[in-house]
């Protein structure tokens, strides 16, 4: 006779939780050096999982070889994009180095003046003496560390390695983790599981994949725009106009800056105007641009699910970089936005409301996709078997 099992009791399950909670901080504290290139690891396999995938169904082949394949496809494209982009930003860079003196000299006397501000004189010379001392100060001592500089090139190194091997496998085994950690949710809990995963995967989907379409749309337009006014360094600009577009509300400012200095200065290459009115005509287009962006594009390209307060965000990329640098600079939206699917959920289940509407629900895609049906099928038990 079989002795049934007694249950924990709630003060044990308190406990446990406790114990697996301050061993979970314990682990993350201990390992976090670990944490940026797994979060990285994360994205380019979150990225590249629908190749895979979509290698998988079309090919009829393991997952595996379909994994290596999406891998060869990134090459190949990164090294057509340098190969199309390298000659040409080589060629901007060498005319930059000859318009870099000009620049410097105009940028000398118009800040080489004494200025006076409610009886204070600033001599802006002095200022800038004293800063560049500051700064060799700081960067001289780092760039002689060699021995320094080596050991961090070859762990980077390593970083990298590590990187590929993780995204290899998450790519790989990622149907399988996907079922495994459904089953480990209790049953009472499975939908809700099932609904913020959908949900998330919506929100992380357009983030990635919508934001290098956007980064391509903005960078062509850019580069258009820049080349029917005359800007300066034109495909430089218009590349660093698409990246930004990685950091919302906050990008529009950055570029925006360095475009009206490069106005003020180095004026249009052909349009018979002065600098002054050049800058003004770039700050012009580009906050018609930003509306446009922030209203059309994002909408449309990206979707209303990644649609923040600028507050919201300008706090989120600060907080971001305090906590994680570049990276939570970059991730700052899509984490905030998951973050609200997550509190949403908690707050109705606090107030005994419907976490789920009908218009979160009827908004979300299908549960799963043909390649995950196709893998539970695989890894569900024979009839009579429980998971």
């Amino acid at each position: 006779m079989q002795l049934q099992r007694p249950s924990w009791t709630t003060q044990t399950k308190t406990i446990v939780v406790l114990l697996v909670l301050g061993l979970v901080i314990y682990l993350l504290y201990r390992f976090n050096v670990v944490i940026k290139p797994f979060i990285l690891a994360l994205v380019l396999a979150y990225v590249l999982a629908p190749v895979t995938s979509w290698f998988q169904e079309r090919l009829k082949i393991h997952r595996g070889i379909a994994t290596l394949l999406s891998y060869l496809a990134l090459i190949v494209i990164v090294i057509a994009i340098l190969a199309l982009l390298v000659p040409p930003l080589a060629e901007q860079a060498a005319n930059l180095d000859l318009d870099l003196q000009r620049f410097v000299s105009q940028a000398e006397t118009f800040l080489g003046r004494q200025y006076s501000l409610a009886g204070w004189v600033v001599d802006v010379d002095t200022l800038i003496q004293q800063l560049d001392s500051l700064v060799r100060g700081v960067v001289e001592p780092v760039f002689g560390q060699t021995l320094a500089i080596l050991i961090e090139v070859i762990s980077s190194f390593v970083w990298v390695i590590f990187i590929a091997v993780v995204t290899f496998y998450l790519i790989k085994d990622g149907p399988a983790l996907s079922i495994w950690m459904e089953r480990t949710v209790p049953p009472a809990y499975r939908q809700d599981y099932i609904l913020i995963r959908q949900e998330l995967n919506q929100i992380w989907s357009a983030f990635f994949r919508g934001q290098l379409v956007l980064v391509l749309i903005v960078t062509v337009i850019f580069t258009g725009v820049g080349l029917l006014i005359g800007l300066p360094f034109v495909l430089p600009m218009a590349i660093l106009a698409g990246f930004l577009e990685f950091l919302p509300s906050v990008g529009h400012a950055i570029w925006l800056v360095i475009a009206s200095i490069l106005a003020f200065f180095a004026g249009s290459s052909w349009l018979p105007i002065p600098n002054w009115a050049f800058m003004l005509l770039v700050i012009s287009l580009h906050l018609f641009f930003q509306q446009f962006d922030l209203n059309y594009l994002i909408p449309r390209v990206i979707g209303k699910r990644m649609r923040l307060p600028p507050l919201v965000v300008i706090l989120g990329i600060v907080s971001g970089a305090v906590l994680a640098g570049v990276i939570g600079i970059l991730l700052a939206a899509p984490t905030i936005a998951s973050a609200r699917v997550l509190g949403r959920y908690v707050y109705a289940n606090l107030t005994d409301d419907d976490p789920f509407p009908d218009s979160v629900a009827a908004s979300l895609p299908p549960p799963n996709p043909r390649w995950w049906r196709k893998e539970h099928a695989a890894a569900t038990p024979k009839a009579g078997l429980k998971p």
